[in-house]
This record gives C-alpha cells, sequence and structure tokens, in this order.
C-alpha cells in the first residue's frame, strides 16, 4: 500500500504527475484511506472555471481552463467512495467554526460562471445529489464584460487559419491551436483586452455581440437556481479585475456592486465572494477587510491549501482544479494538503 510520504513525490508540475491515467480508483482510494487516518478531520475548497464533453476536451485550444465532465463525475464518485462530504460553503464555513467537528468535507465552487455552468455542471451536481456553490461575475450576464477568452478559443478552434493585424496565422492541428491560444491570450491580456479582441473579430467576420451570448450564462438561466437547495450563489465581482491593483474606492465598488446587482436580479442574499485570480499578489489584508464590509460572510482566494478548524473566514484558501490533469491522485493531492504545502515552499501560492 502506498504511503502518504511516498505519494508526495509526484506533485502538480513535477515529472511523473501528469502522465497518470485517470482510471482505476484503487491507488486514489488507497491514498485517500492512509491520508484520512494521518491528517484527521478538515476541509477542502475545490473550484474551477468551464466543463466539456469528455470527447470535446482533448481539440481544445485552452484545455486547462476547461474540466472533463467524465473526469468530474468521477470525482464526484471518488469523493463520495472515500468519505468526503460535499456541502455548501454555508455548511462548510460553520462546520470549520465548530469545535466538535470530526469529519471531512469538500466545497466545489464554479468560477465566473458561463452557460455550459448552468447547462452541463449543475445537472451533473443534481445527478450526485451534491450542492455547489457558484462565484458569478456580474458583467458576463449583464453582457458588459467581453468574453474575449471564449471567442478566441472558438473561433481557433472551428478555423484552419485566422487572420492577424500581420497576416494570416495557419492552424493545421490542434497542437497549433493550442500554440496559438497560448500566444493571443498573453498578447490580450491586460486593461486593452477588449480592443484587441474587437479587432480580432473584425478581421476574422466574428459577431462580438452574437459570440458573447453563445458562451455567457444569462439572469433567466440564472433565475430557477435561485431557490434550488443544491445551488449556493457568491459574488465574483462586476469586471472580473485584479482587485489588489485597484484604488481602495474602485475595489469597493467592484465588490459591492456585484452583490447588489445579483440580490436585485435573482431576490436573494449573496453571502459569499471569491477574489478573481486570487493568488498572494491579488487580493490581501486591505481586499479581504473590504470584502467583510461590502457584507460578505466570507472571501475565497487561490491560495491553495486546507481549512482547518478557526480559519478566518475572508481569506480562505480555495484550490485551482486544472483540466489538464485528469487524475484523482492529482484531486488527491489537493485533498491531502500536498499542493498546499509545495506551493508555500516554492512562494507560489
Amino acid at each position: 500500500m502506498p504511503t502518504f510520504t511516498a505519494a508526495r513525490r509526484d506533485l502538480p508540475g513535477l515529472p511523473g504527475w501528469d502522465a497518470l491515467a485517470p482510471g482505476p480508483a484503487a491507488l486514489p482510494r488507497a491514498l485517500a484511506a492512509r491520508a484520512g487516518a494521518r491528517l484527521g478531520p478538515r476541509g477542502c475548497l475545490l473550484t474551477f472555471h468551464r466543463a466539456v464533453r469528455a470527447e470535446d476536451w482533448a481539440d481544445m485550444p485552452n484545455r486547462g481552463f476547461h474540466l472533463d465532465l467524465g473526469y468530474l463525475d468521477r470525482l464526484l464518485t471518488h469523493l463520495r467512495a472515500t468519505g468526503w462530504d460535499v456541502v455548501t460553503l454555508d455548511e462548510a464555513l460553520r462546520r470549520a467554526a465548530d469545535p466538535d467537528h470530526r469529519g471531512r468535507f469538500v466545497n466545489v465552487s464554479i468560477d465566473d460562471c458561463y452557460r455550459d455552468t448552468v447547462e452541463a455542471v449543475v445537472p451533473l451536481f443534481r445527478r450526485h445529489g451534491v450542492p455547489v456553490t457558484l462565484f458569478l461575475t456580474t458583467g458576463i450576464p449583464d453582457g458588459t464584460l467581453p468574453l474575449w477568452g471564449a471567442g478566441l478559443e472558438e473561433v481557433l478552434r472551428a478555423r484552419d487559419a485566422v487572420r492577424l493585424p500581420g497576416g494570416s496565422l495557419p492552424l493545421p492541428d490542434p497542437a497549433a491551436k493550442r500554440a496559438a491560444y497560448a500566444r493571443l491570450a498573453a498578447a490580450f491580456d491586460g486593461p486593452r483586452a477588449g480592443a484587441h479582441y474587437r479587432t480580432f473579430c473584425r478581421l476574422n467576420g466574428v459577431d462580438e455581440e452574437a459570440m458573447h451570448w453563445r458562451h455567457a450564462v444569462t439572469w433567466e438561466m440564472l433565475a430557477p437556481l435561485a431557490d434550488d437547495p443544491l445551488v449556493e450563489i457568491g459574488g465574483h465581482t462586476v469586471s472580473h479585475p485584479r482587485i489588489s491593483a485597484l484604488d481602495p474606492e474602485a475595489a469597493f465598488r467592484e465588490i459591492a456592486e456585484c452583490r447588489e446587482r445579483i440580490g436585485a436580479r435573482l431576490g436573494r442574499e449573496a453571502r459569499h465572494f471569491a477574489f478573481p485570480y486570487g493568488r498572494r499578489g491579488d487580493c490581501g489584508p486591505r481586499d479581504f477587510a473590504l470584502a467583510r464590509r461590502a457584507g460578505f460572510s466570507s472571501a475565497a482566494t487561490t491560495r491553495k491549501g486546507l481549512v482547518r478548524r478557526g480559519q478566518d473566514a475572508w481569506s480562505l484558501p480555495r484550490n485551482t482544479l486544472n483540466g489538464a490533469r485528469r487524475s484523482l491522485l492529482a484531486a488527491e493531492a489537493h485533498l491531502t494538503g500536498a499542493t498546499g504545502a509545495l506551493a508555500r515552499v516554492l512562494g507560489r501560492d
């Protein structure tokens, strides 16, 4: 039987980890059993952004951003089989504050919220009978936030070549499309992303408005979820900025107006908040205080780690599920706290 120490040799980003196959569950379950006995009561918050059918995943130019729905299905089955309770964030915080709690719990959240969140991910969680938390960027259903990453990816995936200001870029195969996405996304990223994307759409005959609604969740799609006991809706800002880069007034507006907008459109209070990007340089003590001032009951980061008793509710650690790592062992690295320990050693938290 593998030991916890041995399992930590293969961590995300180190040789060998990504080569592990997604199938049989015996090794991850053995690791879970050994780790459960050693690590004791704990919570783990997991997050991702988008999901696609297993048969589509390999062709996605930005496939690390997308979970394979088949993998997500296996992960939810694995969590139940290994004794984890999948809970709302409300319940996770209650358990973290309970000195007598002895179990293990997981909260799974989705950041941003796209059309596939409602059409594919929420139904999967319902089939498993477990809750999911949605952290909504309100500029998406309001149509004010350019979804340039989604549009760029769709165009690259569908075409054999695209036009750029400097000429044509051939896209002969999926590897070329992935390389093109990485190059163009790096060039677009920043305050002028919308302008760069607008130029790209014009050069390639893309209707930007129509493309937005092919990927965006709408308020009408979200409305039926407002009273669903298996769906928890929180805030993720208005326009998805790096909060730490904004002055205090602008940062507070992004946080507070998001909460107000969700309340106005869905008729329910958004109790929890997640910082965009969410690593150490993206949010800090000033920003945690702003989330509290805006009326949220918690604020989540993407700093890796476990939730232990007495966890501060306004700087919650969350572990991002990378779509390129479709192994249950990769998930176990989060559930055991191994990825959090490595991130702190490497200064990447």
